[in-house]
């Protein structure tokens, strides 16, 4: 039988256990595992290889997305790190977004400049841009869909058979969404990558993340080389985020309301320079994700009107937005994108990326959204009186 989302998030891996007939999936903490007999290793033989949590988990994440299997890596970095170690060699050519989030631009361009591979940096909502970056006959194409920080959507079918049709391999970082929210392997993708540390997980208490394949061959690949280079997560960290997916449905679906109505408050506010948000009718992109998305999220950015005085007053202000990178958590974060998520950039990529200096990224959270945005409000007064 074929179960819905929020089913399949409750329900995996309950009620397994054998020997003590546990409801919940027990923490498997052991390095080792002792073989029955000369050269008879059992299904797990060494944590770093495998873990009967990390297995439940791996299944889960992978029945989400609709892929054949998963890899979970102890971050959402090392899962980017993974894919382009196994599907990239010296020489080969990666396209990427130029705006996506600052750590993957660091790494991609890192790796790039000790000749790991090539790496370009593409706007893909520009046409002939895309068409003539897969000229170049990429190995692997990554699309961030909605973008960190603006938003932007991008057509994942559109941007998928494209690059197929040049023979690239196309991954697709759905973090922002989850796939409560997405599905990109039913829209042509190859492979799902998600930081766990944010939705997936969703209390801000680990750092973990995985590469999801629509192919089970590449599983068996990627998971050889993610215990060949130690990328795999750990036993607590596998426990932490199978509970967290536990609640991902209403999670998303809360967090979603509460950003909806929090973005029809600040369309109001002068201080309010742009709003980002793929809601919005006017927001790039608005119809594609109308077409590939079942919501539009709890993500936002907005550029603060002020100068950067009024800027530092109104973040000291607030009391129920913290000002801390990441997302995806049960409470409210807000972020100086300039100067937090995307340090790692330069000046001139961020300007190039459309990043300002004055915009603010909110990941909103489930607590009432009337507290938040009375929140706003006193922080906003405080803002325009200095």
């Amino acid at each position: 039988m074929t179960y819905k989302p929020s089913t399949i998030a409750i329900h995996n891996g309950l009620n397994e256990d054998q020997q003590f007939g546990c409801v919940v999936p027990p923490i498997y903490l052991s390095s080792t595992y002792n073989f029955t007999d000369f050269n008879e290793p059992r299904a797990h033989d060494y944590s770093r290889r495998g873990n009967p949590g990390r297995d439940i988990v791996q299944k889960t994440l992978a029945q989400l997305e609709g892929g054949s299997g998963s890899v979970m890596t102890n971050s959402g970095m090392s899962a980017l790190h993974l894919l382009c170690t196994v599907f990239l060699q010296p020489g080969d050519l990666l396209v990427a977004p130029h705006d996506c989030y600052g750590g993957s631009y660091r790494l991609f361009n890192s790796q790039s400049q000790r000749g790991a591979y090539q790496v370009q940096f593409v706007d893909q909502s520009d046409e002939s841009a895309l068409q003539a970056a897969l000229a170049k006959k990429p190995k692997l194409v990554l699309i961030e869909t909605p973008s960190n920080p603006l938003l932007r959507i991008f057509d994942i079918q559109h941007i998928a058979q494209l690059a197929h049709d040049v023979g690239a391999l196309v991954v697709v970082d759905n973090t922002f969404l989850s796939p409560i929210l997405q599905q990109p392997l039913s829209l042509g993708a190859d492979f799902v990558v998600h930081s766990c540390t944010k939705y997936l997980n969703g209390h801000s208490d680990i750092v973990a993340g995985v590469v999801i394949a629509k192919e089970e061959k590449w599983v068996t690949e990627l998971a050889w080389w993610a215990n060949n280079i130690g990328v795999t997560g750990g036993a607590f960290d596998s426990y932490l985020l199978l509970r967290g997916i536990r609640t991902l449905s209403p999670r998303v679906l809360q967090q979603q309301q509460n950003a909806q109505e929090i973005v029809k408050y600040l369309k109001s506010q002068p201080l309010v320079k742009k709003l980002y948000y793929p809601a919005l009718e006017d927001h790039p992109g608005h119809e594609i994700a109308v077409k590939q998305q079942k919501g539009f999220g709890a993500m936002l950015s907005f550029e603060f009107a002020g100068d950067e005085s009024q800027l530092r007053h109104f973040l000291r202000s607030l009391s129920l937005f913290t000002l801390a990178e990441s997302l995806g958590g049960v409470e409210t974060l807000i972020s100086h994108t300039a100067t937090m998520t995307h340090a790692g950039m330069s000046a001139e990529a961020r300007a190039q990326a459309g990043i300002t200096d004055s915009l603010l990224r909110i990941s909103v959270g489930i607590e009432d959204s009337q507290d938040l945005i009375t929140d706003l409000d006193h922080a906003f007064k405080v803002a325009a009186q200095r």
